[in-house]
């Protein structure tokens, strides 16, 4: 039987409990799932009607464990953790000040350049596989591969002292790469004739369900490293603040949703995996179960990473610490994760 490290509640009126140090779903009298709290790294819950006991969430609060609450749309709407996990004033004051000089914008132009230079890698990866079959779609996804990275020097370009000077101009810049990005992703994946680009909330059809359900999934990832690096995930830097909005976590994401949630998505349609919606426009359990299984296992891959190779979730974490050292000043630069296929 193979060790769960991710448990998924995904079924209607469910109940977690805490039985002789695992964690226990069950229905009615019926045990559907069991996972061991030494090997649990994270809690997501994804149904409806879904209750937890309090030694459930206090078992998972004193193993570091945390639970995310995620909608069928892949929407974000809750996580528990330790409360001690946010009590990392220095930390937070030092995120806090960098916003105001030069930390702020150098980050802004760190995942700026991740998100750009992670798509046109992705692409390419996408394009290897098509030089013998399709050789004009090859060249094609490399030539919107190359406009793609000419946005970076854009990025190099720009003038100011603070994110707040050139926060409009920078925006801009990711939005012509990542218009020629899902032109790409339109010819090299199984998308169907009918494919009506890339949309975010209250998408209906199953590309970009299975596309924002992913992101939902890797959100929980992002902010937990967020937190344990001592950070506050709602005060980021190229997303502007509001009030409920996770700026940080929206911040770091950009680095990682090429490599953990795009291309095992992409996998999925080009395999022909059958990713099917309800009569609300929704992912059906097992589509959703599919799409959480894919990016589960590929947070899990090893990626190169600073001379070696380690799970990509361990990435995100380490991502999250080198950016609290650089906002305190431990560091000197902060170097964002640019994946290598």
């Amino acid at each position: 039987m193979s060790i769960i490290t991710h448990l998924i509640v995904d079924e209607f009126g469910v109940y977690v409990g805490k039985h002789q140090g695992r964690l226990q779903v069950r229905k009615g009298r019926r045990v559907l799932q069991e996972a061991p709290l030494m090997h649990l790294e994270q809690v997501l819950v994804c149904g409806r009607a879904v209750s937890l006991s309090a030694d459930a969430v206090g078992a998972c609060a004193g193993q570091g464990i945390p639970i995310h609450f995620v909608s069928y749309r892949g929407t974000p709407y809750a996580s528990l953790y330790a409360a001690g996990l946010t009590g990392t004033v220095q930390t937070r004051r030092a995120q806090l000040l960098a916003y105001a000089d030069g930390r702020g914008l150098a980050l802004a132009r760190a995942f700026a350049r991740a998100k750009i230079s992670n798509q046109a890698a992705l692409l390419r990866y996408l394009a290897k596989y098509r030089k013998g079959r399709h050789p004009d779609l090859y060249q094609e996804l490399r030539w919107l591969a190359g406009e793609i990275e000419d946005h970076l020097a854009e990025l190099r370009k720009l003038a100011g002292k603070t994110i707040d000077d050139v926060r409009p101009q920078l925006m801009g810049i990711e939005g012509r790469a990542a218009r020629k990005y899902w032109q790409g992703v339109k010819q090299a994946v199984a998308v169907g004739e009918s494919w009506p680009g890339r949309k975010g909330r209250g998408a209906k059809d199953p590309v970009n369900s299975a596309l924002n359900y992913a992101y939902g999934i890797l959100y929980g990832q992002i902010e937990r490293a967020i937190v344990l690096a001592g950070l506050d995930p709602y005060a980021g830097f190229v997303h502007a603040d509001r009030p409920g909005k996770p700026s940080l976590v929206l911040d770091l994401i950009e680095e990682f949703r090429q490599a953990a949630a795009d291309r095992p998505v992409f996998a999925i349609f080009n395999r022909g995996t059958a990713i099917e919606l309800d009569e609300r426009g929704l992912l059906t359990r097992q589509s959703r179960r599919i799409v959480a299984d894919k990016v589960l296992e590929r947070l899990e891959k090893a990626e190169r990473y600073e001379r070696k190779k380690v799970p990509l979730r361990v990435v995100i974490q380490s991502q999250a610490r080198h950016l609290a050292t650089f906002v305190r000043g431990d560091r000197a630069r902060y170097t964002p994760f640019l994946a290598r296929w």
